[in-house]
């Protein structure tokens, strides 16, 4: 997976402007050396590097002794030569350096991640229990002890979690605190506050929070963003389980809003005197196209099944015809598409990712999607939109949160090389 983590937070070779001070410059040349070995599609040698960076070769190779050091970057097995000389050794990302850990609260599991830092998921374990009649602080005590189980996982692989991500479903402000996740119940939950001590979410990198709380489909947008190198550069990812989130990619930015909570597409009214929701509102989009509603339409309702065994079961009916299953995802689909189109219309996007819940039900969900698209957005006649299942399924705001850690240190190694002894 070599060159995952080109797109966003990986500096380019561009000369930083203004004048620079000595500790800066070194903070530079770090992340531009470690931006390339990243993003190189086989491992380059330092005579390459100063080629492409346009660094002197005694800066280059200091650079690298440094982020040799500090674990970040391996030599790699030299390349066969049939000249004269003796042949170069490339260099790679660590495999057994710094790792991000990835968590996610939602309705009915927990979820733990760990990527190290070329990208690769490590370590991935699913806890399921319906978490609306728990409290905050008795989820969040579960969610310790599944990431005090991944940090044991990745310390048997040599890894150091570096930092943690936590996607919830719910409104998150700066500061971790989740104002409002209405599917669990939760108001005002102070998140970083009931994790305060449990390891490995004790220690600051560069300045940066040892935990970060954010939207769980924002997390999953950036999973999917860095995917792989076929992902454009601007789409929307919409995430559907019990609620449904949406997070918005525009030029290989997540796009966050005035306080960092856009994408609350679940709460666009698809019929304004429709179903009532928990959010106080009427005819929001999950009331139609949550998972809920479509257990419940096809007759599931009281199945008690989890997230991943209730789409999977959804499928095989929706596979082997059944109408009852079918005629939810149709009419789930089409809330969906109305509600698509109406983002792609202000937004001028030309994908739609259909992540989380949605992913294993694309091949029946986005007919409707696309006819209610080509219906109603202006330009779809000259300028047709695609809609995809996710690259990462259900897992992506687990792996966008633990890469989010991940790309910290690309961007900035010099803050990981600090606190190395």
């Amino acid at each position: 997976m070599i060159g995952l983590w080109q797109c966003q937070g990986v500096p380019r070779s561009d000369a930083p402007p203004g004048p620079v001070r000595q500790g800066s410059l070194r903070e530079w040349n770090l992340a531009v050396v470690l931006g390339r070995i990243a993003a190189a599609d086989r491992p380059p040698s330092r005579a390459e590097l100063a080629a492409r960076t346009g660094l002197t070769r005694a800066t280059v190779s200091a650079v690298v002794e440094d982020l040799l050091a500090g674990g970040l970057v391996r030599e790699a097995e030299p390349t066969p030569r049939t000249g004269a000389g003796r042949p170069s050794r490339g260099l790679v990302l660590a495999a057994d350096g710094p790792a991000g850990l990835g968590l996610e609260v939602n309705v009915d599991y927990l979820a733990a991640c760990v990527v190290d830092l070329a990208g690769r998921v490590r370590h991935h374990s699913v806890l399921r229990a319906d978490l609306r009649p728990v409290s905050p602080a008795e989820a969040v005590a579960r969610l310790a002890d599944l990431a005090a189980h991944a940090r044991a996982e990745a310390a048997r692989e040599g890894l150091t979690l570096a930092g943690a991500a936590l996607a919830v479903p719910g409104l998150v402000d700066d500061a971790g605190l989740v104002r409002l996740a209405p599917n669990l119940g939760w108001r005002d939950v102070p998140v970083p506050a009931l994790l305060a001590g449990h390891p490995p979410l004790t220690a600051h990198v560069d300045g940066v929070p040892p935990l970060v709380v954010d939207n769980e489909a924002n997390l999953a947008a950036l999973g999917e963003l860095h995917a792989g190198p076929a992902v454009p550069a601007s789409f929307l990812h919409v995430s559907g389980e019990v609620g449904i989130g949406a997070g918005i990619v525009l030029d290989g930015s997540l796009f966050r809003g005035a306080r960092g909570w856009s994408g609350e597409i679940g709460h666009v009214p698809v019929r304004p005197d429709g179903r009532p929701c928990r959010c106080g509102a009427r005819g929001c989009l999950e009331t139609y196209a949550g998972q809920e509603a479509i257990l419940a339409a096809a007759g599931l309702a009281g199945a008690d099944l989890p997230a991943d065994t209730a789409t999977t079961r959804l499928a095989e009916l929706a596979g082997a015809g059944d109408p009852a299953a079918l005629h939810a995802l149709a009419d789930a689909g089409t809330a969906l598409g109305v509600a698509v189109a109406g983002v792609v219309n202000l937004l001028d996007l030309d994908t739609v990712v259909l992540g989380g819940g949605y992913a294993p039900l694309a091949p029946w969900l986005r007919p409707p999607v696309l006819a209610e698209v080509s219906r109603r957005v202006l330009t779809a006649a000259w300028s047709p939109v695609t809609v995809r299942p996710a690259a990462l399924g259900g897992a992506a705001a687990a792996v966008g949160g633990a890469g989010s850690v991940v790309r910290r240190i690309l961007a900035r190694p010099a803050g990981w090389l600090t606190r190395q002894p």
